[in-house]
């Protein structure tokens, strides 16, 4: 009975040894994929940051081209006021030293 109990256990025994090594290279398996699985996600992240930052980078731009293109058409507009202000000082100035000559001519007569 003793030599049937010392097999039994010794049998326990190995068959917990060889668990024991099979549930390491799990375990060694699962770090592995864990660790590749970090990596992809970590190049995800680093690559959709990217793609974000572009994106922003690129509708600043957009931005700043309606800026400048509404500060032109500002400018444009501001500009042709200011030379329809001066025609039209300019016709008034006209019309007075007109009207002082034509006064300056009747005075004469």
């Amino acid at each position: 009975m003793k030599k049937v109990f010392l097999g039994a256990l010794a049998l326990t025994f190995a068959l917990s040894v060889t668990s024991c090594r099979e549930t390491a290279k799990e375990a060694e398996e699962a770090a592995k994929d864990a660790a590749t699985e970090a990596v992809d996600a970590a190049k995800e992240t680093a690559e959709a940051t990217k793609d974000a930052a572009t994106e922003a980078a690129d509708e600043a731009v957009e931005a700043a081209k309606d800026a400048a293109g509404e500060a032109v058409d500002a400018a444009k507009d501001a500009a042709g006021e200011a030379v329809d202000a001066a025609k039209e000082t300019a016709k008034e100035g006209v019309e007075k030293a007109a009207d002082a000559a034509t006064d300056a001519l009747k005075k004469k007569q």
